[in-house]
């Protein structure tokens, strides 16, 4: 191919910049071969001219297609060059927030300085089980990869992590091994995998600490290997440290810290048990104050040293132990602080009441005095002589830190060997997989020692990555087939010579090292001698004489010679070493024991040799030597496994997060073999594809006639004519190589294709467009020309319409005015004609009303005179009188005066004073009321004189007036001329105004019906708007009442779901640990049967035992399960649960007693029955006086009854007809029928008292030798007694035989029993009013109470009103159901002794019915034997089925242990076991033997949980026990006698329930069994439905579309490979169906059906969407498009199978809102209000995640842009959901088994005889 077709106009490239590193132009014009430059524009504009070498012709590098561009993996890139990985990292990191990139076999990580939820357990999930292709890269893929291969290949696997500080190594080895923990399983030891996540807290605490780069930075590197067996599961750990950087406990750079442990020492300095090591704050001491930053941000140290002292217990390293440790660690900060003073020149010392070193020595234990002496002196050594030499205060202080760092590394060595220890395991190690944290490639401005160990370690490194990376591709040309030549690569082996060889770099410091004047400038000189000019890597400055250089395979780095020797060397003072050998601490001893090793032997070998020192000298491994062997080892350890790659990248220097820095970024690249490996790939063919995504993608590139049947045959066809030059692709066998830049050649041609079709398409569609533009057009101009030429027509009609109105008008319009003219001018006469006649008429009526008025003034006058003179005469009369009666009363006053004086007459006077006193009192009585009148009339007589004054008056007026109207009589005629003239003007005017008031009141009533109209529209407006108001408030009230009670039962029901799940979680759990249990237990007993003689038949025998004794559980496991309560606090029951197994054991308690005491009343009952019997002799002729006495009664009711009527007859007589009279003939004969019917009763009364005595005789005489006998104390020798009193004798023929004693006793009886009776019913009355009392007291109170609580509510607010009410409620409800549980209690009491009742009944009927069988039986056999036909009658079952004891075995081994669920559930009724199950419960049952009931549902329970165990992943014997657990639930509950359940039953059904034993808690044990098999059911199911979900919902596509799939690179999808096996819709479905029929067949109740096909929609949804959002490659519009698609065939199928309202479809809803999220426009700010509003069913978290991971599959489409995201993000930020990412796939519904009676008759059943279960007979 042609530079000029790929350097085209519009061709983009990268062209090489400063800032940047490189940035994009695009090509103005074509490029032709031959041109010097290139014409290119900038992003920004600006047009640029590139200079082209004419000798190299170095074209800038192209860029890759908008469509590969943000690939997961690198190598899927066409153009593989280092500004493509940098621009496709940047894409992913900074745009897509993707931190993972694969390239090739390496996983690029970026830190994102930045807490991502990438890392829960539902993500490990996710990824647990997939292949490395499957999914978006993650440390988790390679994490399974490596456990994948390891379980697949046998071979043991290595994780190598690198980068620089701050790359985020450590964490991404701590989330490798956390995936190794999280999917692995422990195998024997508890909780192996936390020990092995726990000990990196403890080395991050010694071995991590802040540096300028990175806030917890490793500084040492550690090689991890975690053991597994050969299940694969983790049994164990090993750590291998190297090359910790000892000098940073004593020096840090400024903004750095030293190890973490000592920071949080002092953080946790306050706590009591570090009281004794003094210590305080970090600034305190030296070691930690050096940086001057002793605090990271959001990092708590006391919090930290909380994790690393748990971490330490948990590793098994005790309390004591760890006190230890950091007495050692406060002891290395004391030391630090300890002062040296310079004295001399050659001389220190250090004071000897120095705190800090008293302390040190102090928590040490050695002496202070001694360490004192020897950190200041040196103890020198000749062949002769040994003397001590003073020391400076540099080389003391220089000890002292070198003592501090010898420390604390074999401290760090110890620790490191105790977790190794704890994470020891005593199996053997089946495999193992190895995570390598260590340092990447470091260049500082100062590199010493550790620089050059760390780059010497990844030279090493770098070449085994470079080797394997070889090595696959070479393999992959060979399986495929295909020629090849070697691939040149560059070796740094010439490098690593330099370093490691003989004579090398390391090998001439160790010589160094061992000369006694070594020193670091002749070690300089050495180098420059050795290497200078003769080996390419090695340089020297050249302003340094104490430096050089080293060209490595990343960069050439300088390194300064200070210091080389000594860190090489590691000294220490032996002596101080030695005085701490003194010391009494025990680990302190421990750490120096390796020297005590090493001396003995050294000692050994000097008294062979002779030479001590130099022998010592010589043996001890300087540092470089340790690091080159542990390397070799670590080298030789991962040549020896499968290595994984992982390579950190850090951003930038700011820790800004997702931010990247192109030129730091392209700097780690090529440090870390990034850019190698593109090179490696690119020199050969990095673009792979298989033949089947090839002729997927590029199908539109060819014709119809080149596509044939095979495929690859296509593939060769069309790319033979694509591309010209051979050598540029090669045919494998199942793949086609590409060499670098032809995938964008071929997407060049597909997108050119595809243009060329898109404008065809265009131009069709335009065409189309403006031709029905066309048309559309001319169509509404003929319209147009139609309605204008109606239109012009309409107006002309019109005009000639209007003229024609016109003249019609004109001519009513005269005709209406002259018509009116006429009718004014009539109206007009009538008017005047009328006015005249009425001014005549009123003239005349004032003349008569004149005259009349006169004559009636006259009248009155004279009147009034004519009484004046009467009253006159009258009152002259009246006083003559009083005058004349005045004088004759005074005369008549003397006269009794005079009389009143003597005696005689006042006597006489007083005989009638009394009375005339009366008499004169009513009199002037009288007198007053006559006053009163008189009174009266004065007043009403002054009345009418005034009105009389004032008509005179009035008569004086008129008289004036009269003589003023003579006098004015004379100006009458003028006047009355006047008064006519003013009269008609008045008549006019009054008659214009009453017509206008005429006019007005009528104007005024119609505006006043108006008005009342729309008053009473307004009224009844207003009515009906009231009306409306209140309905709207009732209507709010009861939506408001409505909505609360509809959130309180959603939050009723949302709490119960919760409380079940919990319950069920729980139970999962318990029964977990249970199995757990029994598991050991039955290793347990397996080891004690190897190891004894005696063992177990079989695990039912001991199963079965262990159930014989409790309800459900074995004591043995319920003291297991105590004891593991105890030790384990984690699982903690609720407080309902205990309260439901208290109330179990009360209601055990009670049944037991209750069982007592039936047994108590049996016997008791049968005594009873004994004494019955012996009563029963003489009844017969009890019976038949009681007879004669009813006969007796009933004639003396009738008599009774004669008399009444007779009675009522003469009372009720006609009101003419009087009653007879006493005397009279009728009264005398009544009166004697009266007299006689009384003597008859009389004698009737004494018979029936002589009958009733003689019962009472003849009832004592039977009774008198019976055992009741003695109550009856009859004494028949005082009979005779009464013979001898003098009586008539009618008496003594009455009292012959003692008949009236016994007449009296026998009323005496009868007395008593009225008493009794009575005295029965006055209780009952008592009781009845008690009760009705109580009653009325408790309405009382309850009236009182809810007065109060009225008065209380109406004081407070509203809400407090309801909140109140509702707790009154609450506390009335829970009252009324104690009331009701009482009176259950008593109702149940009643009913047990009704059925001890009829049992006894029962027993009485069934011995009568055997004893007449016997007698039947005994006849016959006396009886004439002949022959007879004997024929069979049908026989009546009763549903039971009987077993004898011992049986139990045989029948749940045949019916649950071996039995077939295919045979069963297709052959018989559906729930047969649990039919038969049920019936021998009830045989049980009638036998009344709880042992049998307990031991056969035991050995049940224990059964199906043996057989779920034993076969739980085969989902047809799960699916099948789960219904007949269900089923016999269900029997348990139909059958126990409750009123609830019976009232489904039949009537022969509800004869057939339990009668003496109550199983309701069993059916809660069995209820917990059901919801376990439903549990294991669910994961069964999840366990198959899992391998085909993704390929089906995700992968599979149905219909091959133009888009087809884009390049994956080296790392292929697993489901592209095999198109023949790929799994589509339809097989889910097929698998849908197959579970849904199996659990039809199995008789499974329809809505356990439901639940557990809504579990696996959910499980479909929950697993699909969770890859959608782990899969970039699955997030694009055509993959929205598959996804509704496949969901709407789920829909179909749910309707098909008549489950549409089972909740299924509801679970889908995520699913289907992102697929419509994938195919939404999203641009606008529009589209984001419809994206917030569409999606409620998703979080926020996978909203985001959706759009960040968009990709188009065709360049068309266009990326989300980063702006839209953000406005997205803002939208949703308070939307308060949860910022989950992934659905909880784990996640099961809580399960309800509702009641569902079974409509089979128990005795309808029959038993199988391919059961095996001969032994059972049917009752």
């Amino acid at each position: 191919m042609a530079a000029s077709e790929l350097y085209s106009k519009y061709g983009r490239v990268w062209l090489p910049d400063a800032v940047e590193v490189w940035k994009s132009a695009e090509l103005i014009k074509d490029y032709t071969s031959g041109d010097k430059t290139l014409s290119l524009q900038l992003e920004d504009g600006t047009v640029v001219e590139y200079k082209i070498d004419p000798h190299s012709n170095n074209l800038p590098p192209l860029r890759n297609p908008n469509i590969l561009v943000g690939e997961n993996d690198l190598t899927a890139l066409s153009y593989l060059h280092e500004p493509a990985v940098l621009h496709n990292l940047k894409v992913r990191f900074v745009d897509s927030k993707l931190i993972y990139t694969y390239c090739g076999i390496v996983l690029v990580a970026i830190n994102p300085y930045e807490n991502l939820p990438i890392y829960e357990a539902d993500i490990i999930s996710a990824y647990s089980g997939q292949n490395m292709g499957d999914m978006d890269p993650h440390i988790f893929a390679v994490a399974e990869e490596a456990y994948k291969q390891m379980a697949r290949d046998e071979r043991n696997q290595s994780i190598i992590v690198s980068g620089e500080s701050g790359a985020g190594k450590t964490v991404s080895a701590k989330y490798a091994m956390r995936y190794f923990a999280t999917v692995s399983c422990s195998s024997g030891e508890a909780n192996v995998e936390e020990r092995v996540l726990a000990s990196s807290p403890i080395m991050e605490a010694l071995g991590n600490a802040k540096t300028i780069r990175n806030d917890n930075s490793s500084r040492f590197g550690k090689y991890i290997e975690i053991g597994f067996d050969k299940k694969h599961c983790i049994i164990g750990a090993n750590m291998r440290t190297y090359l910790l950087e000892k000098s940073r406990v004593v020096f840090q750079a400024y903004g750095e810290r030293n190890y973490h442990i000592f920071y949080q020492l002092c953080a946790s300095s306050h706590l009591p048990e570090f009281k004794a090591f003094r210590l305080g704050c970090a600034d305190d001491f030296h070691c930690t104050n050096q940086g001057q930053s002793p605090v990271i941000d959001r990092v708590d140290d006391a919090k930290e040293m909380r994790n690393t002292r748990r971490a330490f217990s948990l590793l098994g390293i005790g309390e004591s132990d760890q006190m230890e440790i950091y007495q050692i660690l406060a002891a290395i900060l004391h030391l630090s602080n300890v002062e040296v003073k310079d004295q001399s020149a050659d001389k220190s010392s250090i004071s000897p009441d120095n705190v800090h070193l008293m302390v040190f020595c102090e928590l040490m234990g050695v002496p202070s005095e001694e360490m004192a002496h020897w950190l200041c002196h040196r103890k020198l050594k000749t062949t002769t002589e040994t003397f001590v030499k003073t020391v400076s205060k540099m080389n003391a202080v220089n000890g002292r830190d070198a003592l501090a760092k010898h420390i604390y590394a074999r401290l760090f060595s110890w620790i490191v060997g105790s977790i190794n220890n704890a994470l020891k395991s005593a199996t053997k190690q089946h495999s193992f997989i190895g995570v390598l944290d260590i340092y990447g490639f470091e260049t500082f401005d100062i590199n010493s020692f550790e620089q050059f160990c760390i780059n010497y370690a990844n030279e090493k490194l770098q070449q085994q990555f470079n080797l394997h990376v070889f090595k696959l591709e070479q393999e992959e040309y060979m399986k495929e087939e295909i020629p090849w030549r070697l691939i040149d690569f560059y070796d740094n082996q010439p490098c690593i010579n330099l370093i490691e060889a003989k004579m090398g770099v390391l090998d001439l410091l160790d010589e160094e090292c061992k000369m006694p004047k070594g020193s670091d400038d002749t070690w300089a000189q050495k180098l420059y001698n050795t290497f200078l000019k003769q080996n390419v890597h090695f340089d020297k400055p050249r302003l340094s004489n104490r430096a050089f250089i080293i060209h490595h395979f990343a960069d050439k780095v300088e390194y300064q010679c200070d210091g080389f020797l000594e860190k090489n060397r590691d000294t220490v003072n032996e002596e101080q070493i030695n005085v701490l050998k003194k010391s009494k601490f025990d680990l302190l001893l421990k750490l120096f024991e390796d020297d005590e090793k090493a001396t003995i032997s050294t000692n050994k070998l000097t008294s062979i040799i002779g030479r001590s020192s130099q022998t010592q000298r010589d043996n001890k491994k300087t540092v470089g030597l340790q690091f080159r062997q542990s390397l070799h080892l670590l080298m030789d350890t991962l040549n020896a496994t499968t290595p994984h790659y992982v390579r950190c990248i850090k951003p930038n220097d700011h820790k800004a997060p997702f931010t990247l820095d192109p030129v730091r970024a392209v700097q780690q690249l090529r440090a870390c073999g990034i850019l190698e490996t593109i090179r490696i790939s690119a020199a050969g063919f990095p673009s792979r594809w298989t033949y089947q995504e090839f002729f997927s993608r590029y199908r539109v590139l060819m014709k119809q006639k080149d596509v044939l049947s095979d495929k690859k045959q296509t593939c060769r066809n069309v790319l033979e004519k694509l591309i010209k030059e051979q050598d540029k692709y090669q045919f494998g066998k199942n793949k086609i190589f590409f060499r670098a830049g032809q995938v964008a050649y071929l997407e060049k041609l597909r997108s050119d294709k595809l243009r060329t079709a898109c404008v065809r398409i265009q131009k069709t569609i335009r065409c189309w467009l403006a031709r029905k533009k066309y048309l559309r057009i001319r169509e509404a101009a003929i319209t147009i020309q139609r309605h204008v030429r109606g239109h012009q027509a309409r107006c002309h009609v019109k005009f000639l319409r209007r003229t024609r109105a016109a003249v019609v008008i004109q001519r009513n319009v005269r005709m209406w005015l002259s018509k009116r003219r006429y009718q004014q001018q009539r109206s007009a006469a009538i008017t005047i004609q009328c006015c005249f006649r009425a001014y005549m008429a009123r003239k005349k009526y004032y003349k008569l009303m004149f005259e009349k008025k006169a004559s009636v003034i006259q009248k009155f006058a004279k009147g009034w005179l004519a009484r004046l003179r009467y009253r006159r005469t009258l009152a002259a009369i009246i006083l003559l009188q009083s005058c004349v009666r005045r004088i004759r009363a005074k005369k008549e006053l003397k006269k009794l005066k005079v009389e009143a004086r003597s005696v005689e007459h006042f006597k006489k006077l007083n005989i009638g004073m009394e009375n005339k006193i009366i008499e004169l009192q009513q009199k002037i009585n009288e007198q007053h009321k006559e006053n009163r009148e008189l009174s009266e009339r004065l007043s009403t007589v002054e009345k009418t004189h005034m009105d009389r004054e004032k008509q005179s008056r009035e008569i004086e007026n008129l008289r004036r007036s009269e003589q003023e109207a003579r006098a004015k009589a004379d100006t009458l005629p003028s006047l009355l001329e006047q008064l006519s003239f003013l009269q008609d003007e008045l008549e006019n005017t009054r008659r214009e105004k009453n017509d206008l008031e005429g006019q007005t009141k009528v104007y005024k009533e119609q505006i006043q019906q108006v008005i009342e109209e729309l008053n009473m529209k307004n009224s009844l407006l207003n009515t009906e708007k009231d009306q409306l108001n209140t309905v709207i408030l009732e209507q709010a009230q009861q939506l408001t009442e409505i909505k609360t009670k509809i959130e309180n039962t959603k939050q009723l029901e949302k709490d119960l779901s919760e409380e079940r799940s919990r319950y069920q979680s729980l139970l999962s759990e318990h029964l977990d640990l249970e199995e757990r249990h029994r598991d050991l237990k039955d290793e347990m007993n397996l080891s004690s049967s190897k190891s004894g003689p005696t063992g177990t038949d079989s695990n039912y025998s001991i199963n079965s035992s262990e159930y014989s004794q409790s309800l459900g559980y074995s004591e043995g496991e319920d003291s297991s399960i105590q004891t593991e309560d105890e030790t384990q606090s984690t699982v903690e029951l609720p407080v309902l649960l205990k309260l439901q197994r208290r109330m179990k054991e009360l209601d055990q308690d009670k049944q037991s007693l209750l069982q007592q005491l039936d047994k108590r009343e049996e016997a008791q009952q049968e005594k009873a029955k004994e004494a019955e019997e012996q009563k029963t002799v003489g009844r017969a002729e009890l019976d038949l006086e009681k007879l004669k006495c009813q006969e007796l009664e009933s004639e003396n009711k009738k008599l009774k009854q004669d008399l009444n009527e007779l009675r009522r007859s003469l009372t009720n007589e006609k009101s003419e007809l009087l009653p007879p009279a006493p005397g009279s003939l009728p009264y005398k004969t009544l009166l004697e029928q009266l007299n006689s019917s009384n003597e008859e009763l009389e004698m009737r009364k004494e018979e029936v008292m002589l009958l009733r005595s003689h019962m009472v005789r003849q009832e004592a005489l039977k009774h008198k030798d019976s055992a009741l006998g003695g109550s009856v104390k009859l004494d028949l020798t005082e009979i005779p007694s009464f013979q001898d009193v003098d009586r008539s004798t009618d008496v003594h023929t009455l009292n012959e035989d003692g008949e009236l004693w016994l007449a009296y006793e026998g009323l005496k009886e009868t007395n008593r029993l009225l008493e009794s009776q009575m005295q029965e019913q006055e209780h009952v009355h008592n009781k009845t009013y008690r009760t009705l009392l109580e009653e009325v007291n408790k309405l009382k109170e309850e009236k009182e109470q809810q007065r109060k609580l009225l008065a209380q509510s109406l004081l407070l607010p509203e809400d407090a009103r309801v909140e109140m009410s509702l707790k009154h409620e609450i506390t009335r409800l829970t009252n009324e159901n104690l009331e009701l549980l009482e009176q259950q209690d008593k109702q149940d009491k009643t009913l047990r002794k009704l059925k001890k009742q009829l049992k006894l009944y029962m027993k009485k009927v069934e011995d009568f019915e055997a004893s007449i069988q016997q007698k039947n039986n005994a006849s016959l056999m006396n009886a004439p034997v002949r022959a007879v036909n004997i024929t069979r009658k049908e026989k009546e079952y009763h549903g039971m089925l009987e077993y004898k004891k011992g049986d139990e075995s045989r029948l749940l081994k045949n019916l649950v242990l071996d039995l077939k669920p295919r045979g069963v559930a297709v052959s018989f009724t559906p729930g047969l076991p649990a039919y038969i199950i049920f019936m021998c419960i009830r045989y049980a049952d009638r036998e009344n033997d709880d042992l049998r009931v307990t031991t056969l549902l035991n050995s049940t329970i224990t059964s199906i949980k043996g057989v779920i165990k034993k076969r739980g992943k085969d989902f047809e014997v799960v699916s099948f026990w789960l219904a007949n657990t269900c089923r016999l639930m269900h029997c348990l509950k139909q059958y126990s006698g409750d009123k609830g359940f019976m009232a489904h039953n039949t009537p022969k059904q509800n004869e057939h329930c339990l009668s003496n034993f109550e199983l309701s808690e069993y059916q809660q044990v069995i209820s917990d069994l059901a919801i376990q098999i439903y549990r294991q059911l669910i994961k069964c199911m999840e366990d198959i439905l899992q391998p085909i979900i993704v390929g089906s919902m995700l992968e599979h596509e149905t219909v091959h579309s133009v888009l087809g799939s884009k390049p994956t690179g080296l790392r292929k999808r697993s489901t592209s490979f095999s198109e023949e096996g790929a799994v589509t819709v339809e097989v889910l479905l097929q698998r849908l169906s197959l579970f849904h029929s199996t659990m039809s067949q199995h008789g499974m109740d329809s809505d356990i059906v439901k639940q557990v096909v809504r579990q696996q929609f959910y499980i479909i949804c929950a697993v699909t969407l969770n890859h959608l959002l782990l899969r970039k490659d699955m997030c694009s519009w055509s993959k929205g498009l598959q996804i509704r698609y496949n969901v709407w065939q789920l829909e179909e199928w749910l309707a098909e199978k008549q489950l549409a309202d089972c909740g299924a479809k509801e679970t889908l809803e995520p699913l289907v809102q992102a697929a419509q999220l994938l195919q939404i426009k999203k641009k606008t700010e529009a589209d984001a209000q419809a994206i917030c509003s569409m999606c409620t069913a998703l979080t926020t978290a996978q909203i985001i995640k959706v759009l960040t991971l968009y990709t188009p599959v065709i360049e068309f489409e266009e990326r989300v842009s980063t702006t839209f995201i953000t406005f997205i993000k803002n939208l949703l930020k308070d939307s308060g959901e949860s910022s989950t990412l992934m659905m909880d796939a784990k996640k099961i519904f809580c399960v309800t088994f509702p009641y569902t009676p079974s409509p089979v008759a128990l005795e309808t059943i029959q038993i199988p005889a391919s059961l095996n279960l001969g032994f059972l007979t049917r009752i």
